[in-house]
């Protein structure tokens, strides 16, 4: 089993040391001739993706990095075309969510409930019952997040199980028949004494 990671090196250590971590292969790579002998996908956080690439103009997106976007639009089609499992975080949902015809907002009037300049912010959610998530954490646990964009209209196919419960802000996805999720926090930083992203990649890995 290996585990492809759809991201710039420079920014992916703290995935790639989750993933060292729970002793799981991976290849973090630029190339979809790379990520083709892979068996499932992270799409990880980042920059805000191009709004073009979902037909707006742009109304507060910052930190764009459309190639990085655009291969990871494409290795997410690919992936999903043979059923690979994919798990997409913080920026990561957001372009899932996009590629599935799903709209986001640029900026919302809550994001100080969710970023900070210089670390993350902690907050609690809730979760639905019977959800891939509630199997994991229960319906109400914190996470760690770091965003000032949001999912607005989930696609189609997508299903939100989790929310900010002081903004609605949706904090988790998953497909409806595929095995493909989505968290708007941060498993491969979270760390509090009640709580670790270690069982969200466990249960990740246990889907390849």
């Amino acid at each position: 089993m290996k585990i492809g990671i759809v991201g710039r090196p420079k920014s992916t250590k703290n995935y790639e040391h989750a993933l060292y971590h729970l002793r799981t292969p991976f290849l973090t790579s630029l190339t979809i001739g790379e990520l083709a002998v892979c068996d499932a996908l992270i799409l990880p956080g980042g920059g805000d993706i191009n709004p073009e690439l979902y037909g707006q103009p742009n109304l507060g997106s910052c930190h764009i990095d459309t190639e990085l976007d655009l291969l990871q639009l494409r290795a997410f089609e690919q992936a999903m075309k043979v059923s690979l499992p994919i798990l997409g975080i913080c920026k990561g949902m957001q372009l899932i969510n996009i590629g599935l015809g799903g709209t986001l907002t640029q900026h919302m009037d809550s994001y100080h409930l969710h970023t900070d300049a210089l670390k993350d912010v902690y907050h609690t959610t809730v979760t639905t019952e019977g959800s891939f998530l509630a199997a994991i954490y229960g319906t109400d646990f914190t996470v760690n997040s770091r965003h000032h964009q949001a999912v607005v209209q989930p696609a189609t196919d997508l299903i939100p199980v989790q929310w900010c419960p002081e903004d609605s802000c949706i904090e988790a996805l998953c497909h409806t028949s595929l095995p493909i999720f989505g968290v708007q926090w941060h498993p491969e930083r979270l760390h509090t004494d009640s709580v670790t992203g270690i069982p969200l990649f466990q249960h990740f890995l246990a889907s390849v």
